[in-house]
Formats: structure tokens, sequence, C-alpha cells
């Protein structure tokens, strides 16, 4: 049998975080040799004899295929990005211009109204740039809620709806205990809202906005949505909302409101919008777009790191069957983790959503029944004496992650004294068990009802691993209670997952149906209920948005044993998935609306 070659890159977490993660690596590349010869160091535990029951005469296996294109963007494209936004003459100006715009809102918090100070907030949320303004935009927030704090629960002097409901959606998105019945003030006598409001575009979009901010049990919230969407809806239809700047944000929000939007994404599309207001301010918008290159800049190093990474693993060339998306996978990271100091963390979240991947990919398409019975058993024990066991397609998957899991450990250790290695394991485990079920509801041609497939599958989506990954990488130091919680599978882990699962169903269903694949929540729904497809595409939106109520009530508890960073990294795996899925399949199948839109995030700076 031909030699097969993995080479393994040793990853290390920087000493020094400087955005742009530099990996040190060991001293060699560790070379793993499956052949009839196999290095001594390694026979003892990896041999794969002549003899060996996998290697002797078998039929043809009948396995299916993804039928995955090759990457838009390979190795040698990724690897000659070189943005000229590195430079330091960027870093100084945008210094020079954070400093500009911090004294424009102090003068302003001294001179404006309120609803002024809030548009400002908003604007530089939007435009991606109030990072830099935490503490200021939190003192703002402070001093207009302990001035409104009585009027937010009575009728104001003036009803002005737009204002109302920024002041809501701001200062709740910001932890802020507001009560939805400061919008009582626009309903008739018979509870509903004044026929009068749909004339008022701009307050229906920000009452829109500020109704995805709803927590369990406030109606008012979701009727509010209901009758800002018909009337956005109908005024889009008619021809009555003559801004324009003004039509392009009502028709974005109504496909993907700004609480359920990836921020980063929503920055790009924001600033061309900012730059086109007559009244617009040129040194927040110069900043924006500075800001967003050198961060593109950034996010490319980090990039590169990763398709390294990816290449050495051999996966593509050795495991063909697999997606090759090293930028899709890097993509998700971005999405997930915001602050751009976290460099590290990304790269590795990025490596880690290209293991799950690629295990899917077995489990999914190429595995048989009983390799999958095999690779299941062997990640169970965590046994690398195991691994000659596994077909060799399979040794190449599972010792990659074996030295995954034990590097993010050993960074982790030598970081903060503690051996994480069982918990990383066990994520795993969980993760293959519910694969294993799918696998066998598929090959058993079983039909799981769909509370049964969504309690399985709200972990086999992976959003709960990817989330007690980036526990470890972003807290220190870690808890027991939270350890304790994340595994018990606490609502702010779980909830987030399923939306993930609801999502990718309603995205990449249809494809993985076609090639052949366990039924998804929608054949589920309909095996139970038999409503059309329609109707039941239907019913897992409605899902999405109950699920969401219960994410926005996690968010606002006071007890959480988790930091708001973890908290809104959590949050974003269902953001993010709603984002990759909107337009159908974001991993396996090509889009064009996808595609602009990571070319616009990494490779295209703003002019």
């Amino acid at each position: 049998m031909a030699a097969i070659t993995i080479n393994l890159l040793i990853f290390s977490k920087p000493v020094n975080n400087n955005n742009v993660c530099s990996f040190r690596k060991a001293s060699k590349r560790t070379s793993l040799v499956y052949s009839n010869r196999i290095n001594s160091r390694w026979s003892s535990s990896l041999a794969v004899e002549p003899c060996d029951q996998l290697q002797a005469a078998a039929p043809v296996v009948d396995r299916r295929s993804g039928n995955y294109k090759p990457p838009l963007w390979d190795f040698d494209y990724v690897q000659s990005l070189n943005s000229g936004y590195k430079e330091e003459k960027y870093s100084r100006r945008a210094s020079e211009l954070k400093a500009q715009v911090e004294l424009l809102i102090e003068e302003l918090t001294l001179s404006r109204p309120a609803v002024e100070l809030l548009e400002l907030i908003d604007n530089l949320q939007r435009l991606g740039i109030s990072c830099h303004y935490e503490h200021r935009i939190k003192k703002i927030l402070n001093r207009v809620y302990e001035m409104d704090n009585k009027t937010m629960n009575r009728e104001p002097n003036e009803k002005d709806l737009y204002s109302t409901a920024l002041k809501f959606r701001l200062l709740r998105q910001h932890g802020f205990a507001v009560s939805e019945e400061v919008f009582d003030c626009f309903k008739n006598d018979e509870g509903e809202f004044e026929a009068i409001l749909t004339e008022d575009s701009k307050g229906l979009l920000e009452l829109y906005e500020s109704s995805f901010m709803l927590i369990e049990g406030e109606d008012s919230l979701v009727r509010a949505r209901e009758f800002a969407t018909i009337s956005l809806q109908k005024n889009i239809d008619q021809g009555l909302v003559l801004d324009d700047e003004l039509s392009l944000l009502v028709r974005r929000a109504l496909e993907l409101p700004l609480h359920w939007s990836i921020p980063r994404t929503q920055a790009r599309w924001f600033i061309g919008t900012y730059e086109k207001r007559p009244h617009m301010n040129p040194a927040i918008l110069e900043l924006a777009k500075l800001d967003f290159n050198i961060v593109q800049a950034i996010h490319q190093e980090e990039l590169k790191s990763v398709s390294r990474w990816w290449k050495s693993t051999g996966f593509a060339e050795e495991l063909p069957f697999v997606r090759d998306r090293a930028v899709g996978y890097y993509l998700w990271s971005i999405g997930l983790i915001e602050p751009r100091e976290y460099g590290y963390q990304r790269i590795i979240i990025a490596m880690l959503i290209s293991m799950v991947t690629t295990i899917d990919d077995i489990f999914d398409i190429y595995g048989t029944l009983e390799e999958l019975h095999l690779f299941t058993n062997v990640i169970q024990r965590w046994d690398i004496e195991l691994i000659d066991r596994l077909p060799v397609y399979m040794q190449i998957c599972f010792l990659a992650l074996h030295n995954f899991i034990n590097e993010v450990a050993y960074n982790f250790l030598k970081e903060q004294g503690s051996n994480i290695i069982p918990h990383l394991r066990k994520s795993f485990t969980d993760l293959i068990a519910t694969y294993m079920q799918e696998a066998k509801w598929y090959h058993n041609g079983d039909k799981p009802s769909l509370e049964e497939y969504l309690n399985n599958g709200k972990i086999s989506v992976a959003g709960c691993l990817v989330s007690h990954y980036m526990y470890f990488l972003l807290t220190n130091p870690i808890k027991h209670e939270a350890v304790q919680a994340m595994y018990e599978y606490h609502n702010i882990i779980q909830l987030p997952s399923m939306i993930a699962r609801l999502a990718d169903d309603i995205g990449s269903g249809p494809a993985e149906m076609k090639r052949g694949d366990v039924p998804k929540a929608i054949q589920c729904y309909m095996n139970e209920t038999g409503p059309s497809e329609k109707q039941a595409q239907k019913h897992l939106k409605f899902l999405i948005h109950e699920t969401w109520k219960k994410i926005n009530t996690e968010v606002l508890a006071a007890d959480s044993p988790f930091s708001p960073t973890f908290i809104r990294c959590c949050v974003n795996v269902g953001r993010m998935t709603q984002y990759m899925y909107q337009h159908g399949d974001g991993i396996g199948v090509h889009q064009s609306v996808l595609k602009d839109g990571i070319k616009g995030l990494l490779f295209e700076p703003i002019a």
C-alpha cells in the first residue's frame, strides 16, 4: 500500500498577543506515515500490517458523495494576501481619529438632547467602532436611564415612536431593565397599535428592531413585531418609503434584523450607507473605514495561519471527500469571537470547526455503519493503542484530533495550570454520540419525532462543542461552577445551538436530503403532523423566534456563572449560523451572496 503522510503543525499560543498571531513551531513537524513499513517510533501503537483485518481484501463499498466543489480561494491565494493596512502609519492615523471622535462624543454629551446621543451610539455600533468608546457609551446610557426611569413607565409628554423604540432597544441591549409597557401609549383602547403609526416608516423600523429584544412573557412585543412587519412590508411594496436610505434599512432589516446580525457584516454594509448621508461626520466615517481595513489586515494574517494548518493536516488530499473550506472555517470564527485582541482564540476555533466538519463528513457521507461504530468506540475510550482498528482515513482524522486537543490543553496548562483534556475530550465524545445516533437512524430507515431529532440535533450541530472550547479559550481563571453548568448544557450553551440546528436544517437540509441523509427537522415535523414543506418551514421559523426569546431572557439573567464576553460569543453561535445559512448551505455549497460577503469581509478593503 502506498504511504500516506500527514504533517501536523504543532501550534502554540503567542506569548504576547499583538493581534496578529505568530505560531511557535515545535522543533520538528510531527510526521505520521501509514504504510507497510512504519517509522519504529510509532510502530508499537500505529502499525498497520498487511495481515490487519481492515487491510484484507474486501468488497467494494458503495459510499455517498457530497459533490463538494474545490475551494473558491485556494492555499496559494490565501498565502498571497498582504494588506498595506498593517503599516504603522495607519495605526497612528486611527489613534488620531479615535481621539477626535472621543472629543466629539464629549461635546455632544454636554450639548445635545438624549435622542441625538442615542443616534450617535447606534451609528457607532453599526459602523463597528463602538468598541473604542464602551466606557463613554455606558455613561451616556446610564444617564439616559436614570433621567427617564420614571418616564419609561408612564405615558410620555410627547408620543414619538422612533425615539421611544430606539431608547428601548439600546438600553435593553446593554442590560438595562426596561419594560415593554413603554409602547402601551401607542395603542388604542382595544390594545392594538394605532393605525396612524403605519405612516411612520422610520418609527415602525425602530419598533420592528426593538421587538427582537423581547424576553419570555412579553406578548406586547410579539404584537409589535407583527404590526411593524406587516406595515413595513406593505409600505415597501407600495413605494411609500420615499427616503432611499430608510428604504435600504427597511429591506435589510426585514431580511435579517440587527439583533440577529453579525456586527462585522453589518459594519461593512453600513459604512457605505453612512457615507451617503448629507450630514455624516467625516472623522467618524474615516475612522470607520480605516478601522475596518486595519482589522481586515489582522484577520488576513490569522486566516493565513489557519490555511497553513489546514494544509498541514493533509485532509484535502488524503480525505478527498471532505469539504476543503479553510476560508469558510475561519469566517465562522470572526463571527463568533469579535474583539480584535482575541486572534489566537479565533485561529483555534477555526481549526476546531475544520475538525468538526471533517468528522461530520465522515459520518454523513463516507463512513460505513461498521466503520462509524469503530470510530465511535475509539473516541469514547480515547485510547491511542486502538487506532490500528480503524481504516487508514479514520486513523488520520483521529490522530489529528488527538494532537489538536492535546495542544489546546497544553497551551491552557501553561497559562492556568489546569489539565482540561478530559473536558475537551468529553465535548467530542458527546458530539460523536449524536453523530452515531443520526447514522443509525439513516441506515435503519428510522423516522424520529421532531422532539427526538432536535434533542439530538442541538448537540450534533456542534454549537455546544464550539461554546465549550470558547469558554476555555476566553476565560481566565476558569470556574468550577461554570464548567459544571456548561457540561450540564446550560441554556446559554444549548439555546444558541438550537438556533443553529434549525437554521442549518432550513438552509442546508434540501441539499443533504438530496444526497441521502437522516430526515431533517422539516421532514420530522411533516412525518408527525402531515403539513406541506412550506408549512413545516414556517413552523421551524416560529421555533427560531421562540428560542430567541429564551436566549434574550438568559442574557439578562443576573445569576449567570459566565462572563458577558463569553455569553456574547455563545449567542453569536445562533447569529452566525443564521447568517451562514440564510441563503442555503453556508459551507458545502458556493453561494454568490455569501461569496460576495466573504470578499468584503476578508479580501477587499474599503476605499
